[in-house]
């Protein structure tokens, strides 16, 4: 058996010793200035010597009270951080996504609030990455949304997240007036996104139009392609639906919106484990995630 005082007792003594009075400790605790004083002094009967020197309206720690001070500082810390760690939600209640950079950073960040008031018990923890996860090595994530092609495989469930029109975006400060859109597409800087599964050639194929042969900058990431398009360095050729912001505020406008072809696809899709599709969150947010991208 512990040889310990009591732990309302410690408390008391922490309080006192922080606000170096029995009154405020009072006040902190809810209790009167002779109840605190009365279990100070079990204390240093338990321990054998003072805790305080009682001055006059005014009490101050002796060195072993100092001592004992720092020590309950430390173990108060500790008791509430494991506290704190007990009172995290369920299994059942966390919610492990994993999402491709630029889809996170510009469509699910900006819907993801109303996922969050809609089930607000449900605790969402989002990381990402531009490399498809492997849902049936990793089982400490829930829910994947990748981007390029389906990845089916057995025991997963894997979804489209429905057609998007991949588009030349363009800064309309860019744009001549009455310049026809495949003459501007001609003489404008084009910028490559690596990892789009649509390339410019295959959009000028579509266009029946050629492909200019000069240099054009690169980006890992739709999101950067997106942003510098905006910024004027050139055309970029994404989806509209990663771009909506930008040609919502005006920064960027389709290229050629009546005059030239869009790519018609889906690029996103959103997978789960069979053995999870039944679970609570991922029902919830799966069901989300399709309503808004209907």
């Amino acid at each position: 058996m512990r040889n310990l005082p009591p732990l309302a007792r410690l408390r008391t003594f922490e309080a006192a010793a922080r606000l170096q009075s029995f009154a405020l400790a009072a006040q902190e605790l809810h209790l009167t200035a002779s109840a605190i004083s009365h279990q100070i002094r079990d204390l240093e009967r338990h321990f054998g010597r003072a805790l305080f020197e009682r001055r006059h309206r005014q009490v101050q720690t002796t060195q072993e009270g100092r001592r004992l001070f720092e020590s309950l500082g430390r173990l108060f810390d500790a008791l509430e951080a494991t506290c704190a760690e007990v009172q995290l939600p369920t299994h059942d209640e966390v919610l492990a996504v994993h999402c491709a950079p630029s889809f996170a950073l510009k469509w699910l960040g900006p819907h993801l609030p109303s996922f969050v008031a809609q089930h607000p018990a449900i605790n969402i923890r989002l990381t990402t990455g531009a490399d498809p996860v492997d849902l049936g090595v990793v089982r400490d994530i829930d829910v994947a949304l990748s981007y390029g092609a389906a990845r089916h495989k057995p025991g997963l469930d894997v979804v489209s997240l429905g057609d998007e029109r991949i588009a030349p975006l363009v800064s309309p400060a860019l744009l001549v007036a009455r310049e026809p859109a495949s003459r501007a597409i001609q003489r404008l800087t084009l910028i490559d996104s690596q990892l789009s599964p649509v390339g410019w050639a295959e959009w000028f194929q579509l266009n029946g139009l050629a492909l200019p042969q000069r240099p054009r900058p690169s980006f890992d990431r739709a999101a950067m392609a997106i942003s510098a398009a905006a910024d004027g360095m050139g055309v970029a050729l994404e989806s509209t639906r990663l771009a909506a912001r930008e040609i919502e505020r005006g920064e960027l406008v389709v290229l050629g919106e009546r005059s030239l072809q869009k790519v018609v696809r889906p690029v996103h899709f959103l997978s789960v484990r069979t053995t999870d599709r039944a679970r609570a969150p991922v029902v919830a947010f799966a069901d989300w995630v399709r309503a808004q991208t209907a």
